[in-house]
C-alpha cells in the first residue's frame, strides 16, 4: 500500500560520518595523565577510585607518561618553577591533547597572589575545561570531563588542522613573521 518495508541489510546497516565515528572513539578513549600538583589532586584521585569510578567513561587508565596520555588534568597551584615542566610535558604529548584545569589555584591562581604563583594555568598551556571550587568535589571532575566529551565529539577535523592542508595566504605569512619578530 505504498509503506516502505525495510530490507534484510536496512535492519543491519548503520550509516554516519566517519569524523563522526572518529570523534566518537576519541571521546571514549581518553587517557588522562596523573598529574596532581596539590590538594585537587587528592579529588582527582577519588574520582578514579571506586566510588566514582572515573573508568566507566573510558578513562580510567591515568598514564604515567605524557606520550601515552592525551589529557592533562593540572589539579593544584601552578608556581614558575613548575610552569616549565608543565609547557615540557604538553609539549610531549601526542596530537589532539586536551587539559582540564582543576580547582581555583590553577583556574585563577587561588588565594595566592603571590610572587611565586601563576594566576592560571592558562598563562602557560591552552585550557579546554576549568572546573571551580577548592577543592572541587570529584562530581565537579566527572561533570567536567563530561563537558570535555561534549567538546570532543562536537569537534571538527578539517577545523583542526585546517593550517596544514589550506595553503597561507600572503597576509598570514606577513603576520607570521611579524609574530616571529616579536618573539625574538
Amino acid at each position: 500500500m505504498g509503506v516502505n518495508q525495510p530490507t534484510a541489510l536496512e535492519h543491519v546497516l548503520i550509516t554516519t560520518k566517519v569524523e563522526k565515528v572518529i570523534n566518537w572513539a576519541r571521546a571514549s578513549s581518553v587517557w588522562p595523565m596523573t598529574f596532581g600538583l596539590a590538594c585537587c589532586a587528592i579529588e582527582m584521585m577519588a574520582a578514579g577510585a571506586s566510588r566514582f569510578d572515573f573508568d566507566r567513561f573510558g578513562a580510567g587508565i591515568f598514564r604515567a607518561t605524557p606520550r601515552q596520555s592525551d589529557l592533562m588534568i593540572v589539579a593544584g597551584t601552578v608556581t614558575y618553577k613548575m610552569a616549565p615542566i608543565i609547557k615540557k610535558l604538553y609539549d610531549q604529548m601526542p596530537e589532539p591533547k586536551w587539559v582540564i584545569a582543576m580547582g581555583s589555584c590553577a583556574t585563577a591562581g587561588g588565594p595566592f597572589d603571590s610572587y611565586h604563583t601563576i594566576q592560571g594555568v592558562d598563562k602557560v598551556v591552552p585550557v579546554d575545561i576549568y572546573i571551580p571550587g577548592c577543592p572541587p568535589r570529584p562530581e565537579s571532575l566527572i561533570y567536567g570531563f563530561l563537558k570535555l566529551q561534549d567538546k570532543i565529539m562536537t569537534s571538527s577535523l578539517a577545523d583542526r588542522y585546517k593550517e596544514i592542508f589550506e595553503p597561507e595566504t600572503g597576509a598570514d605569512l606577513v603576520a607570521r613573521a611579524a609574530r616571529l619578530e616579536t618573539a625574538s
